[in-house]
């Protein structure tokens, strides 16, 4: 009984994500509806974060997915409709983001530090492999190890 309850609860939750796009949103035209549907998995949903607003159940996720919609259905192309979100939410919006000269400083700069910080060590280290570590010997000390080594 109980292996029961609990495949029908993870049943019930692994469809929830099919229950995000509702059906009042959904477009007549089957090819603009698999662009539209293409395009909001490719946007972020700004409530959950980690999950398109494909999957989303927000109700920024629901906007979204009808300005995407809208857009759709007003004759942009698919560029022009991610534009438009970018300009109103910022690059944070999508789920891959585009390489520019930001993501590629962000994804570099660690890359970099790394680098720079390895050769800092590498130059500290010949420049300190060349110094004597200790001071010279007195000239008792001095007698003293000639006369150690001789015998």
């Amino acid at each position: 009984m109980m292996r029961r309850l609990l495949l029908a609860v993870v049943l019930v939750l692994m469809a929830a994500p099919a229950f995000a796009v509702n059906p009042d949103e959904v477009l007549a035209d089957p090819a603009l509806e698999a662009r539209a549907r293409a395009l909001s998995a490719e946007l972020r949903c700004m409530v959950c974060q980690n999950q398109s607003i494909d999957d989303s159940n927000a109700d920024l996720a629901k906007d979204l997915r009808l300005l995407v919609r809208e857009r759709i259905t007003d004759g942009d192309s698919d560029e022009a409709v991610l534009n438009y979100i970018v300009s109103r939410y910022g690059e944070f919006v999508l789920l891959k983001p585009r390489v520019s000269m930001k993501t590629v400083l962000l994804w570099g700069a660690p890359v970099l530090l790394v680098l720079a910080g390895g050769l800092s060590l590498l130059v500290f280290a010949r420049k300190r492999a060349g110094k004597p570590t200790g001071s010279k010997l007195t000239a008792d000390e001095q007698a003293r190890l000639t006369e150690l080594l001789k015998k």
